[in-house]
């Protein structure tokens, strides 16, 4: 494909001006470090002797971050999480990474979405996650909440330039959140994003939505194992949503943008040697895209910055983001 580098640095450039608010399943991931001392004489397990303890914003709150990274703080978040120690967590991580989170509803009969890894190492080798701890309420939300909720959707998106919907189905999404949330975007002339693993029918008259392969199979019904068949997914993927476009993230095999009147677009992937952990890339992709949308990008120019921003952040281990100097150094050596 031709790339015109020019217009790809000028939206670049501008990723720091659109304000975005991201609605779904806030969470934080707790990473727990430990050397491995001995195995226990309570029971055949390692002792870990605790080293350090990182707090990252993951789920929908990674998005969130990857935005805040590159437009200076400009972004909210409507989510919901409990009345608990792993809130107060939540809110120190939202303050360090310059997000607005005072539509943060707090209920007191649901759990913070908090998902632990311990991890342990020896001098020896590398360092391995050895279990990972869930906890989470994945009932969807009580009407209670789910009021306040919309309520606080209708005070924040006429201030934003673009909502992302981000769906990991830990309940938060309610099918009146969903309905309420493009309604009130649309009312005001709203880019709105969708990042879901499932149901991806059920997310009408959007702008654009990012899912990948396998949730992408899914959600059609039939595999994907060549272009045909993403031209295919793509268009039927069009019908149901009435998008304005969409993109399907393929892992090593990069994207595919599907337009309106059979436009498709094969973007390649930009450092098929160099991934290291792709935890979290999804996220950086639907953060970065909607940014672009917002600048004025097209979908192709908008997948495009989204593929080299993840092609920079799989780089790195666990959730990450990456910047707009990161994003132009990487032009730089791609094009």
């Amino acid at each position: 494909m031709d790339i015109d580098k020019k217009k790809l640095i000028a939206y670049i450039k501008r990723l720091s001006e659109p304000k975005i608010l991201v609605v779904g399943d806030l969470a934080i991931d707790e990473m727990i470090y430990g050397d491995a001392e001995r195995i226990s004489r309570e029971a055949p397990v390692l002792i870990l002797q605790h080293s350090k303890t990182n707090l990252i914003l993951g789920a929908a709150s990674n998005a969130a971050h990857n935005a805040s990274t590159l437009n200076n703080g400009k972004v909210e978040v409507i989510g919901v999480c409990g009345d608990d120690y792993q809130s107060g967590q939540l809110e120190d991580a939202f303050n360090k990474a310059n997000i607005s989170y005072k539509y943060l509803v707090k209920d007191k009969t649901r759990k913070t979405t908090t998902k632990t890894r311990i991890s342990g190492s020896i001098s020896t080798s590398i360092t391995q996650q050895i279990v990972r701890i869930d906890r989470q309420t994945k009932e969807d939300l009580s009407k209670e909440t789910e009021d306040k909720v919309i309520e606080n959707l209708k005070k924040v998106i006429p201030t934003v330039d673009a909502v992302i919907l981000s769906n990991y189905h830990i309940g938060t999404l309610t099918k009146k959140v969903i309905e309420k949330t493009i309604e009130i975007a649309n009312k005001h002339k709203k880019i709105i994003v969708v990042d879901a693993q499932k149901n991806l029918e059920n997310y009408k008259n959007i702008t654009s939505m990012t899912p990948n392969l396998p949730d992408t199979q899914k959600s059609v019904g039939f595999e994907l194992n060549n272009e045909e068949d993403l031209k295919k997914a793509g268009d039927k993927l069009l019908r149901e949503t009435k998008a304005k476009s969409i993109l399907i993230t393929c892992g090593a095999d990069g994207m595919f943008v599907t337009e309106p009147n059979k436009k498709y677009t094969k973007i390649p992937v930009f450092n098929k040697s160099e991934v290291f952990d792709v935890t979290g890339a999804g996220d950086t992709v639907t953060a970065v895209y909607t940014l672009a949308l917002a600048t004025g990008a097209d979908s192709v120019y908008a997948a495009l910055i989204g593929n080299i921003a993840a092609s920079i952040v799989v780089k790195q281990f666990g959730c990450a983001t990456t910047s707009i100097s990161e994003l132009l150094c990487a032009v730089e050596n791609i094009l």
